[in-house]
């Protein structure tokens, strides 16, 4: 059983850091205000900060909001980094900036840890099911040392490649779900305004070539107008952003990436920005006059 320092306890952490308690481990967190009752329960210590988490663990897992974020936690006053232990492997599974990745596995590997990058996909649901996709950035040796760790998070977990490499992957993946949440969108706006049952256009559609994870969940919370996230809008605007800075430094045309960021940008306009990015449907329907399941 390993020593564990897990820092972020949001949405996703929370979960992800219970299947390692469950399995055994030892986590320790910074001290942010009230710990969750279920993780104090399984045993999870609060210390002071990034530093004296550091300190107290043999592995080290983030998974915090943005680029700026993993950058304090690691490196700012009080971080990992100044508590880091030889052979620490640190493990970050948030969503950030590739080329910063690779900055950092840099920085973390002199000090004598080890860096893996691992962001994950499978929202709420996937964290809490322990059925999280895990894209890996590491060296081998990182990552058989992490895949027991993924394990016990996840079900699918692929070593991309070196560090960076996973965080490559999930911009990836964010520009495919952000343009298949904007397709489902405009499929059911269609079918509601040209007045089907758009409940039964969605079971239709799930049984053909159509059929996808986004139209099956999203597709519901559309219908059934349930926008608590989820996957809140204003992170899935920060991960399109990293899509859009890298198709610029490539010399690359994103343009549909780019328009599902307006569809974002104008639901964060009208107080969206904690929405579900499902709720990117009411950015069509303002421009439709028209609500998905309305008469």
């Amino acid at each position: 059983m390993s020593k564990i320092g897990f820092i972020g306890l949001g949405i996703m952490g929370r979960p992800m850091a219970g299947h390692l308690l469950d399995a055994g481990h030892t986590l320790s967190t910074v001290k942010r205000g009230t710990l969750d009752e279920t993780l104090a329960s399984k045993g999870m210590q609060e210390l002071a900060d990034p530093k004296a988490v550091a300190e107290a663990s043999e592995v080290i897992i983030t998974i915090v909001p943005d680029t700026p974020d993993v950058e304090q936690v690691l490196f700012g006053e009080g971080g990992v980094i100044e508590g880091l232990q030889p052979g620490t492997l640190v493990i970050d599974m948030s969503s950030i900036a590739p080329l910063a990745t690779q900055t950092f596995a840099k920085r973390i590997q002199e000090a004598g840890g080890e860096y893996v990058d691992a962001p994950v996909s499978g929202g709420e649901g996937g964290a809490i099911n322990a059925a999280l996709t895990i894209m890996v950035g590491a060296t081998p040796k990182g990552f058989e040392r992490a895949k027991p760790l993924f394990e016990l998070m996840g079900k699918t977990i692929t070593h991309i490649g070196d560090q960076g490499a996973g965080q490559t992957c999930k911009v990836a993946n964010q520009i495919v779900v952000a343009l298949t949440i904007e397709a489902v969108s405009e499929g059911l706006l269609f079918a509601s305004r040209a007045g089907a049952d758009v409940a039964k256009v969605r079971e239709s559609l799930l049984g053909g070539l159509a059929q996808s994870k986004i139209l099956d969940v999203h597709g519901e919370r559309m219908i059934n107008r349930t926008f608590d996230p989820g996957f809140k809008i204003k992170l899935h605007q920060k991960d399109l952003n990293l899509a859009l800075e890298g198709a610029r430094s490539l010399d690359l045309a994103l343009p549909g990436t780019a328009n599902a960021q307006q569809l974002f940008q104008a639901c964060v306009a009208h107080g969206g920005a904690d929405w579900d990015h499902s709720g990117i449907v009411r950015a069509l329907e303002a421009l439709a006059d028209h609500e998905v399941g309305s008469r």
